[in-house]
């Protein structure tokens, strides 16, 4: 194999290396950004639940009928 052969080969496996870094990189920002979203939905759908069942729990505004 001739060392500009080799040269090359070495080059590419240079770039691809960094680009699997990069790619890595990217996607733990993004399994980082799926966390984050993954508990701020839970926290809302609980303050949702919460906020319901509270006004389940809270007697409605309607007078007793006067006899």
């Amino acid at each position: 194999m001739s060392s500009e052969r080799i040269d090359r080969l070495e080059e590419r496996l240079a770039w691809l290396q960094r680009h699997v870094v990069e790619q890595d990189k990217a996607m733990l920002e993004m399994a980082g950004q799926l966390d984050r979203m993954t508990a701020e939905l839970k926290r809302l759908k609980q303050r949702s639940e919460a906020s319901s069942a509270n006004a389940e729990a809270e007697p409605a505004d309607e007078r007793p009928p006067h006899y």
